[in-house]
């Protein structure tokens, strides 16, 4: 793999910070969330008591339109201001990310994997287990797609299913459902292309809902049905757990932005106004309809006086949509299943009012999700924005939450390998 060389002794940083020795390095985890309207950075390490995180940075940007990719040098360069804030923050240098990616071009579905349990004594053990999930991920994705993970949900022992760790248990027959998620290649090598320009190097790939849900979901809240909505700047990811395992996760092409340039639209501002707008009045259900407010003309020279109301009637419509659009992926679940709660996340979720719009609309209670069970520089986190970054030191390590996984994912570094090889080699 081609990397530019930058006369630097091999323990200094771009930044001058000196590099992470291999065993620091194993014991230092970053993720790094690359979303519509900014990068983040968070640098957790771990301690006896669990994870810290020591250092977090932020940077705009204006390179991706709804997940995808459209301006690699402007990508890049917020990749490398926020990864910059974020070290000398946490005074290390980064090296390895956790890469979140979304879009449209994620899809994901349900499969079952069967093989026969292979020692003498019928025990089932480690290998079994990974043979299992491989079977399971037997599926046509395409040419121009990757499987990025394959979730076991639960496993089944000569016909007694809702097994959860199988290893050890006697049997014949071994069988798992698993949700797979796939990627487009194209979408997905052009993430990776931008952090390996930014001078990092990918320590793994992960759906941004997972990640999300790592950080803001009680395991009580997945064992009885949760639906996770993190409502981002150019998407709205879509995570549904039930029985302990996610069940279906998708994207929706749509954000907080689309309200925004609505508000710009209807009250004929600026974005930026817009913006503020929408941040410190706008409010998802009906409040003083008669108070009013003064919002900049498009030129900034004048202004005009607009009602809360008249502002909630922009906000209020396209809010609906985006639940409408959720409620389209929510129907395509089986019948079966029961759903108990709504969580909200993502810089969306500050809207004012929009948690009891979502338990009126889906007709359950609904809660706004930050990050939990994670200590360090809590205060600086401990919003929905950061539930993705999060989120991603949270999982990443854990890969696809299998119980054989141990260190990094070889089929993982195995995939990246075979998407850098066609762009450096």
């Amino acid at each position: 793999m081609y990397k530019e060389s930058t006369g630097r002794p091999p323990h200094i940083g771009v930044h001058g910070h000196r590099r992470l020795t291999k065993s620091s390095r194993a014991t230092t985890i970053v993720g790094l969330d690359i979303g519509t309207t900014k990068t983040c950075a968070v640098v957790a390490t771990s301690t006896a008591a669990g994870l810290d995180i020591i250092g977090v940075g932020e940077a705009p940007c204006a390179g991706l339109r709804k997940g995808v990719i459209t301006d690699l040098e402007e990508t890049v360069r917020s990749i490398e201001a926020a990864t910059e804030k974020a070290e000398r923050m946490a005074g290390v240098h980064i090296s390895h990310v956790y890469v979140g990616v979304t879009g449209e071009h994620v899809q994901s579905t349900n499969n079952r994997g069967v093989v026969a349990i292979s020692g003498d004594d019928r025990e089932v053990v480690r290998g079994d287990v990974k043979r299992v999930v491989e079977a399971s991920k037997l599926i046509d994705v395409g040419a121009d797609r990757q499987i990025i993970h394959a979730l076991p949900r639960h496993f089944t022992v000569d016909g007694h299913d809702g097994v959860t760790d199988p290893i050890g248990m006697s049997g014949a027959r071994l069988e798992v459902d698993t949700h797979i998620i796939t990627g487009g290649n194209t979408f997905i090598t052009n993430v990776l292309k931008c952090v390996h320009r930014a001078g990092l190097e990918p320590a793994g790939v992960v759906f941004e809902p997972l990640a999300s849900s790592a950080a803001t979901l009680l395991a009580e809240e997945k064992h009885v049905g949760v639906v996770l909505l993190d409502i981002g700047g150019g998407t709205t990811d879509v995570a549904v757990y039930a029985s302990g395992g996610a069940i279906h996760t998708s994207t929706i092409p749509v954000g907080g932005n689309i309200l925004t340039n609505d508000i710009a639209l209807g009250l004929k501002t600026t974005f930026s106004e817009a913006e503020s707008v929408k941040r410190t009045l706008a409010c998802a259900m009906p409040d003083d309809g008669g108070a009013e407010f003064t919002v900049k003309t498009l030129d900034g020279r004048t202004s005009q006086p607009v009602t809360r109301a008249q502002l909630r009637s922009i906000v209020a419509p396209r809010l609906l949509e985006i639940f409408r659009m959720a409620k389209t992926q929510l129907d395509r679940l089986p019948r079966d299943v029961i759903l108990a709660e709504v969580v909200l996340t993502g810089g969306g979720a500050h809207l004012a009012g929009i948690e009891r719009a979502a338990a009126d609309f889906f007709g359950m209670p609904a809660r706004i999700g930050v990050p939990t069970s994670i200590g360090g520089l809590t205060d600086a986190v401990k919003q929905p924005e950061f539930a993705t970054a999060v989120g991603l030191v949270l999982f990443g390590p854990k890969g696809d939450g299998a119980i054989w996984h141990n260190g990094r994912s070889k089929t993982f570094f195995g995939k990246v390998t075979g998407w850098f090889g066609d762009l450096w080699n």
